[in-house]
């Protein structure tokens, strides 16, 4: 008998360490940019822009200064999945859309490698070594009233 409704999804990350995460990225973006005048955070739709909030509230709290904050919504550029760089890449033709950054930094909270592009984030909260089959599920509060990261296993064939 199968166990339908039966979660085989293993948590990766909890709330303290995504907190963690995003302090330890807070703290690494500070460091690499010391005019944080020149630095926006830009969050991509739709988990990206609370992270990036996040993120504006730590630095703002280790620096006592606010960096600028937008987000960018992919949608008409591309769907596609993260962990390829393709998502990226449509969103930095979104922001050349806005104008033209001097520089774009990348930050991640869970990378897991199988890059489809040569895009690297400069910044990463946690490396997650996954099969390609697997999914990597970001939970939020401001979202999804929790915040953790799943490892979703492969779809399971199902014979009835």
């Amino acid at each position: 008998m199968s166990q339908a409704g039966v979660s085989s999804e293993k948590v990766l990350l909890d709330g303290e360490a995504i907190q963690r995460s995003l302090t330890r990225i807070a703290h690494e973006i500070v460091e690499a940019n010391p005019d944080l005048e020149r630095v926006a955070l830009v969050g991509i739709h739709t988990r990206g822009v609370p992270l990036a909030q996040r993120l504006r509230r730590l630095i703002a709290e280790l620096t006592g200064r606010d960096v600028r904050l937008g987000s960018v919504d992919i949608t008409f550029y591309r769907d596609d999945v993260l962990y390829t760089g393709r998502t990226i890449r449509a969103a930095i033709e979104a922001l050349f859309d806005y104008g033209r950054p001097e520089r774009v930094q990348l930050a991640c909270l869970a990378d897991r490698g199988h890059r489809q592009l040569p895009i690297r984030p400069d910044y990463i909260g946690k490396n997650l070594p996954t099969a390609r089959e697997e999914r990597v599920q970001v939970q939020l509060v401001e979202i999804d009233e929790v915040d953790q990261v799943l490892l979703i296993p492969a779809q399971e064939e199902t014979h009835g």
